[in-house]
């Protein structure tokens, strides 16, 4: 059903393509044209975060998580570059995203490079002042895997008409196997993101987003992911040596997901969901031959409202609470081998506010109560932080 659905939106998607009539682009970063060639930017998260037990002393965590520069170049109205460099935890440094963006006529652009994948609501727009809570959801760091990118190439835009924009790309996959099991079941797929850091492809992945906006304050989502994971065991293999492809297969997960987001705004109130499903078929061969545990279906979901609160005369200021209920299970299905993991299966309820000192910069703060299926207790944790977006 899954799969049905994937063509459904890779269908739809190419025929909003050939009917594109005008064109507005909303691109990751929303870059404008203006007589400047070059566009700086960036964003940054500091977080503190502090375990509560009732049993044991734990200590807090202070960190900069994040200190990510945007650097855009435009070579004219139709052909702009993009890049992100990442640093994280003050000692990582990576390649966040850097893709070419060319319009070829009103409602179509061609994209290459390494690109977000379009899946969920926090994946492409992360950056802390767009989402409440300090840190991003669980459901977007398990099951989607946020920050998620690859290197490919494909096709987005908009259709103003129809309050439609989508996007259609093909990358390279998750690295599944170099030699050791990248996928397990505690943290599902995020081990295997090659980030764009000496990317190796076996086989092509399709990913592609429809998002529609004709109703004010209303947008919808509709994204699918369809593909294999990538295995070293393929490369210079004879075509010929059936063994070896019986091997080579064995290590590889199939991937097919589906991804339903919403968000709702009415006057000061905003309503936030999705729901994440992915199917992992030849999950038992894998595991038999890489001795992990990852299951053959991942499945997420959060719902969260929020209120925003003028503060002030002038209205400089403003405090946002919220409340959030996400469910996500990396053990939702699992193989006829594998042993259900209910640890694995867990529930976070996160109640916090933001106050935002000015457009771009917040400050934030919340409580954090995590649950699992395989146990009563419940593990809580107070978070601040501070995030920045220009």
């Amino acid at each position: 059903m899954i799969k049905t659905l994937l063509a459904l939106i890779i269908t739809a998607t190419l025929s909003f393509a050939a009917f594109a009539q005008t064109y507005e682009n909303t691109s990751q970063k929303m870059l404008s044209l203006t007589n400047e060639r070059i566009t700086i930017g960036g964003y940054a998260q500091i977080d503190y975060n502090q375990p509560l037990s009732n049993t044991v002393h734990k200590n807090g965590k202070i960190d900069i998580h994040r200190i990510v520069l945007l650097l855009a170049y435009n070579f004219s109205e139709r052909t702009q570059f993009i890049t992100e460099l990442e640093f994280e935890h003050v000692k990582e440094v990576y390649v966040e995203q850097a893709w070419i963006n060319h319009r070829i006529m009103n409602g179509l652009n061609l994209r290459g490079g390494l690109m977000l994948v379009p899946m969920g609501l926090i994946n492409e727009y992360h950056e802390p002042p767009t989402y409440n809570g300090v840190e991003r959801p669980n459901v977007d760091k398990y099951i989607i895997p946020t920050t998620w990118r690859e290197i490919g190439i494909g096709i987005n835009g908009n259709i103003i008409n129809y309050g439609i924009d989508y996007q259609f790309y093909l990358l390279n996959g998750f690295n599944g196997y170099d030699g050791t099991a990248q996928f397990n079941g505690k943290s599902g797929l995020r081990g295997g993101r090659q980030k764009g850091a000496e990317s190796y492809i076996s086989s092509p992945n399709l990913a592609a987003k429809v998002n529609w906006f004709s109703i004010p304050g209303l947008k919808l989502g509709i994204s699918g992911y369809m593909g294999d994971s990538q295995s070293k065991l393929y490369n210079n293999i004879d075509k010929t040596d059936t063994e070896a492809i019986a091997k080579a297969d064995s290590s590889v997960i199939g991937i097919s997901m589906l991804g339903l987001d919403a968000i709702y705004t009415l006057n000061n109130l905003e309503l936030r969901g999705q729901y994440i499903l992915g199917d992992l078929s030849n999950a038992m061969a894998y595991n038999q031959f890489t001795g992990s545990d990852v299951g053959s279906a991942i499945q997420g979901w959060y719902s969260e409202i929020a209120y925003s609160i003028d503060m002030g005369k002038e209205n400089v200021y403003k405090l946002k609470p919220f409340v959030r209920i996400e469910q996500y299970d990396t053990h939702h299905k699992v193989d006829d081998l594998t042993i259900k993991n209910d640890i694995y299966n867990r529930t976070d309820i996160t109640t916090g506010v933001s106050l935002e000192l000015s457009k771009g910069a917040v400050l934030k703060a919340d409580y954090q109560i995590f649950k699992n299926a395989a146990s009563d207790d419940n593990n809580g944790q107070v978070n601040f932080g501070i995030g920045v977006w220009f």
